[in-house]
């Protein structure tokens, strides 16, 4: 079934994405931190896309979309549905171009994400924190505005944008072993496999999710997808279910899923937060508490883990809740 997904994004695709996003996104730095690394018993580096203008990595794939739309279809502008970072980077692509964007996201999105919107002039119309209430009021606002949609993850110009990571990634280091990255839709895992399938295929792809939203954990195991239609966890960027296209590079290029528990995760964002001295999000925590929940898997391997965004609310920090 796999075979009949159309429309999936090509190596030669990234390629062209990273030359025309590259006025607009910034190169990130790779970081590591000697305690982490003692405390995995691997050699850990850090992507860190949170240091991205918008404060994440999907303004990769969303000005890939943006600026890559004819001067016709430009002037309606762009539309989505979001948990927040898609919606934020499509809004400043969006901001880049001088076209409107509209989005899409839940009421419960935290308020940094929605402030990040409004200020690159994104307009935000909000929904119920499900899939189903998601697409249905996504379906009314382009009806309304006849932009673009860029989904989230699902988009081939997406998939390609997001690829990019991975090629600076390899660029950065001496190689790897393992990649991680966090896994929702699956938009960044999407555009590891498509990157690294070729331009390094010996490196193990894994992908990190929460226990409490583990439909892409189910489904790799059952060999198809599962979709959850509101789960809940402190990973707010994760709670989408995997589409045909993400599902067809998961299902062909990752190595293996793993999932950590809502204090897993808060344990390892605190730990970055200390130990690399960067703001991160709980979804991008994610990685780090999958590596040290399983040290037998990580040991001993140089793993490069992907810090998918910086977006949080300092006033609602996971650890300061009552």
């Amino acid at each position: 079934m796999k075979d009949l997904v159309t429309d999936i994004p090509a190596y030669e695709d990234m390629l062209d994405a990273h030359e025309r996003i590259k006025p607009y996104i910034r190169r990130t730095p790779v970081m590591t931190s000697d305690h982490l690394n003692a405390m995995s018993g691997a050699e850990l580096l850090f992507k860190c896309e949170n240091f991205q203008e918008p404060g994440a990595f999907k303004v990769r794939g969303a000005t890939n979309a943006v600026f890559g739309l004819d001067d016709e279809q430009a002037k309606l502008g762009v539309a989505t549905h979001s948990s927040g970072n898609h919606a934020s980077c499509l809004s400043y692509a969006a901001m880049k171009r001088g076209i409107p964007c509209n989005v899409v996201m839940p009421h419960t999105a935290p308020q940094a994400k929605k402030d990040t919107v409004r200020r690159y002039g994104g307009i935000i119309t909000e929904c119920e924190p499900s899939t189903t209430s998601r697409e249905a009021t996504f379906a009314d606002v382009q009806a309304a505005t006849g932009g673009d949609f860029v989904h989230p993850y699902n988009d081939p110009r997406v998939i390609a944008g997001q690829g990019t990571c991975s090629k600076e990634f390899m660029e950065q280091t001496d190689g790897l072993d393992m990649m991680v990255a966090p896994i929702g839709g699956g938009g960044m895992i999407s555009g590891t496999c498509l990157t690294l399938s070729t331009l390094a295929p010996e490196v193990q792809i894994i992908a990190a999710e929460p226990e409490q939203a583990d439909d892409a954990y189910r489904s790799f195991k059952a060999g198809y997808i599962i979709a959850d239609d509101a789960p809940k966890t402190i990973a707010d960027g994760l709670l989408v279910p995997l589409k045909e296209r993400t599902w067809h590079f998961v299902s062909n290029h990752v190595t293996e899923i793993f999932t950590a528990s809502e204090e897993e995760i808060i344990d390892a964002m605190k730990l970055t937060w200390k130990h690399l001295r960067i703001v991160m999000e709980a979804s991008c925590a994610v990685p780090l508490a999958c590596i040290l929940k399983n040290p037998e898997f990580f040991a001993g391997k140089r793993v490069g883990v992907i810090v998918t965004g910086g977006n949080v609310d300092l006033d609602r920090l996971p650890w300061l809740a009552a």
